[in-house]
This record gives C-alpha cells, structure tokens and sequence, in this order.
C-alpha cells in the first residue's frame, strides 16, 4: 500500500459509539482505525499520541476512537481483554486487529502488512 506522504496537521480523533460504529466504518473511505482507551490508561494516551504522529503523515489515515467502558458492546463484540485496543478497516471492509509498539513507524509497518492482507469477516 502507497501512502500519502502530505503532511496532514489537521489530524484528529472522532468519537464512535456501539450504536454507530459499523455505519461509520462502512461510509469511511480509506483507512480507519478504532482506538479503544479508557480515561486513566497511561498505555492508551501513549498510543493516542503515536496515532496522531502518524496520521499527520498519511492523508488515508482516518482516526477513531471509543471510550472501552461506556462502550461495553464494542468491547465484547471484538472480544477486549486489554487496552489500547485498536482495530483497522479499509474503505469499509474489516482488515482486523492491529498490534504494535505505540511508536509511529512500528504502527505504520504493522498497519501497511494488516492492510496487505485480504479483509477479514469482521467480528
């Protein structure tokens, strides 16, 4: 996958809630990526932050973001044993979890060989 290199300073998270989160994926073009955090993580805001980093460097790159414990539907629908959890869709069809160190250039690699894979049938 060829990313767009333009730097994107405007990058942000956008809320999604269980009540919405699959029509959001599915009306996204490009890259989506679901952060599941929770207030007092230390690891989440380290991952938050990393994700930021990296979606400023790729115009493809979409961020969301759910709040694991007032979104318990979320949390059991993609089976969440720990945080940060985060989950990758590509023009709306599921590619699946993404694991990674929260580091941009570990995300990024991670996230280009999910991606490289064919889509998965979501949970």
């Amino acid at each position: 996958m060829s990313a767009d290199s333009t730097p994107k300073p405007d990058a942000e998270f956008e809320a999604v809630s269980q009540f919405d989160l699959h029509q959001r994926m599915a009306e996204t073009p490009g890259v989506a990526v679901l952060l599941l955090t929770a207030p007092a993580c230390g690891s989440c805001r380290a991952m938050r932050a990393a994700l930021l980093d990296l979606a400023r460097s790729r115009s493809d790159l979409r961020l969301f973001e759910a709040d694991a414990g007032r979104e318990d539907g979320i949390v059991q629908e993609f089976e969440v044993f720990h945080l940060p959890a985060l989950f990758v869709w590509r023009d709306g069809e599921y590619h699946g979890a993404l694991q990674a160190e929260a580091l941009p250039a570990r995300l990024a690699a991670a996230l280009d060989a999910l991606l490289a894979a064919p889509p998965q049938e979501a949970p």
